[in-house]
């Protein structure tokens, strides 16, 4: 692909918005962001605020530990250090830096400071909307559709920023991912271009996977895939470092990491299984490069019809695609790659998302697992055909298939789930 085509101005674009730093789980972040830009407007803490959010947001916050928060949950968590921290203009690392005392405020601000949580009127999927009082003042901050589009921010009814959930949507160069342009970018990209957003995805990404080997995190399943299956398999090492990742990052490490398609949990799962398998095979930098852009921007593509949250596990399009660049990696082309994340995406479609939480890094490791038998069944000789169940001829239609059962087949079973997780015990 030539740096002339439109394509490839447009991929590197996608990389450098999609390949962001995020300090937590990006849901709960995105909630303390919206409530720092509150704060900024207001000047000061509020005496009440009113958070108005979508039912994935609900979902995705329930259950995931807040950094720097002391160990601390849930929306009014999220809520109380975003309006306690202030500066917004840090967005998705918003909290990546919280002293003992802002704490301490947090902690008084959660006891003293009414913090209604109402669950947001229409049907966007991504939606947080704040009221913050202080005294005779109200700012509202609104955010839509992905996790730093701020929409509104207003003071006393006078709107200071405004913009469509469109204006500021991820590229809409989006719609010129295919897999096959993807390969040829990957095969000819100037990596000068993309080194930067590479090294930074490695560099973050290595550093909470080894922290969740330490074995003190969520339910430690990187720690125990290596302690029932050993470690002399990179199959297993590489379903260990991705699942390590994500006991840590849902667990409450404050180490950043790279995130894909606005989560963390899909940005280490894009990347750790390949960097595993770049060592195992003694591949060199540019190689190990190469197979990143594979695998980072068909997850990119995976996601892109399914919808940034939804009852589908994203981390099952990371895991196909971590595959697929698996494949690349053993000097794999278009077929291999393509017949990888057909393989891959038929046997692990559907597995659900009930929120972040500790069981993500489970089912992480079952998707980098799939991806990798999607990849050993072609080397096989074996592959699924059109017709075996949502399995259509070409991986496109395929894709389009998946991205059909994700946005609206399984759009019921986001909302049983998310009755289910409030329900009373």
């Amino acid at each position: 692909m030539k740096k002339a085509d439109p394509r490839y101005e447009a991929y590197v674009k996608i990389l450098g918005e999609e390949l962001v730093p995020a300090m937590g789980c990006t849901e709960p972040v995105a909630i303390a962001y919206a409530c720092a830009k509150a704060r900024d407007l207001l000047g000061r803490l509020p005496d009440r605020a009113l958070l108005q959010v979508s039912g994935n947001i609900i979902k995705n916050v329930k259950s995931v530990v807040v950094p720097n928060t002391g160990g601390g949950r849930g929306i009014p968590t999220a809520a109380a250090i975003g309006f306690v921290v202030g500066q917004a203009n840090r967005e998705l690392q918003v909290i990546s830096s919280v002293t003992d005392s802002q704490r301490e405020e947090m902690a008084w601000l959660l006891e003293n400071c009414s913090l209604e949580v109402r669950p947001a009127e229409g049907t966007e999927v991504f939606d947080i909307l704040v009221e913050a009082y202080a005294k005779e003042h109200c700012a509202r901050v609104r955010i839509t559709g992905f996790h730093t589009n701020l929409v509104l921010a207003e003071l006393d009814g006078q709107v200071l920023e405004s913009k469509t959930k469109q204006d500021a949507a991820p590229s809409q160069d989006m719609e010129l991912l295919t897999v096959e342009g993807i390969l040829d970018f990957a095969n000819t990209a100037d990596l000068e271009d993309v080194k930067k957003i590479l090294d930074r995805q490695i560099a973050y990404n290595t550093a909470i996977r080894e922290e969740g080997l330490t074995g003190k995190w969520g339910a430690a399943i990187g720690c125990t895939l290596l302690r029932c299956y050993g470690s002399d398999d990179v199959a297993v090492r590489a379903r260990a470092a991705a699942a390590a990742g994500s006991d840590a990052r849902m667990g409450g490490c404050e180490l950043p990491v790279i995130i894909n398609s606005g989560s963390g949990n899909q940005g280490m799962t894009a990347s750790l299984p390949v960097i595993e398998y770049a060592k195992e095979l003694d591949c060199s930098s540019e190689a190990l490069y190469r197979a990143l852009l594979v695998s980072n921007l068909l997850t990119v593509h995976l996601k892109r019809g399914i919808g940034r949250l939804s009852a589908y596990c994203g981390a099952v399009s990371a895991g196909c695609a971590a595959g697929a660049a698996i494949a690349y990696l053993h000097g794999g082309g278009f077929e291999e790659v393509a017949h990888t994340l057909v393989n891959s995406l038929a046997i692990v479609s559907g597995i659900i998302c009930d929120g972040a939480k500790p069981s993500c890094a489970a089912k992480i490791a079952s998707a980098v697992d799939a991806g990798i038998v999607g990849w050993q069944m072609y080397r096989g000789g074996q592959q699924f055909y059109a017709g075996d169940g949502i399995v259509r001829k070409g991986v496109e239609e395929t894709i389009k298939t998946v991205s059909r059962v994700g946005r609206e087949g399984m759009a019921d079973t986001d909302w049983e789930i998310l009755r289910i997780m409030t329900e009373k015990d």
